[in-house]
């Protein structure tokens, strides 16, 4: 089976000149399809960065990094827009807009897949709401819900489109152990249904248990797995 994404001596810095920073340093990993892998390490140590890089948010400097074997370095700006669709995107700030409610939060990510017509997009918004518990808030506005309820609507959105990769930078950070651990089910459950790949960027110890695969990343550098 193909990996969903793979990454081969890949480096990457901030800065020019004598205020060059290495940040990433020959990284070299395997993301394979339907695994939930979790990434830790200290702050500063590269874990987002490389998140950026594999969700192609952020120009690639050095190495190989293929998602769905294509090749991303030296990519043409409109193959990036489309890969970015197959892929779902999890902050810990849910970057909801306030002026919208959560359905119309969560079918604006579809605006791009211009093949759903408008009906089609409100109907994912809401069968994806309702999996995550939010049946009976749909029409809230990110004003009216929790901090927990914002983070299941920012999880439906990144996954009412069905992507192949699903990426999360902190997505229980500002969460209590039980309501983190629920998004976190929700997010494992509804991505391996759909046999997509969950990479998550993470310092809570309280949701290790429900990965495939951790790895440990400091200075820049993927630490050797035990």
């Amino acid at each position: 089976m193909e990996p969903v994404v793979s990454i081969r001596h890949l480096n990457h810095a901030f800065g020019k000149g004598q205020l060059r920073k290495p940040v990433l340093k020959d990284i070299s990993l395997d993301l394979n399809p339907g695994e939930i892998v979790i990434l830790m390490g200290p702050s500063g140590s590269g874990k987002t960065t490389l998140l950026t890089l594999i969700g192609a948010l952020r120009s690639q400097q050095e190495g190989s990094l293929k998602f769905l074997d294509q090749e991303l370095l030296g990519a043409p700006k409109k193959k990036l827009v489309k890969l970015r669709q197959q892929i779902g995107f999890i902050f810990q700030s849910h970057n909801l807009l306030d002026c919208l409610t959560a359905q119309e939060n969560v079918r604006m990510s579809l605006k791009l897949h211009k093949h759903l017509t408008l009906e089609e997009r409100t109907r994912r918004a809401i069968a994806i709401l309702e999996s995550v518990g939010l049946g009976e808030h749909i029409n809230y506005y990110p004003a009216n819900l929790s901090g927990g309820q914002k983070q299941r609507v920012a999880i439906a959105r990144a996954l009412v489109s069905y992507p192949k990769l699903v990426l999360a930078d902190e997505p229980t950070a500002a969460l209590d152990s039980k309501t983190g651990r629920d998004a976190v089910e929700i997010m494992r459950k509804l991505a391996q249904e759909e046999g997509c790949t969950v990479m998550l960027v993470t310092h809570d110890n309280r949701i290790l248990d429900m990965a495939d695969r951790i790895l440990q990343m400091e200075d820049g550098q993927l630490l050797p797995s035990d």
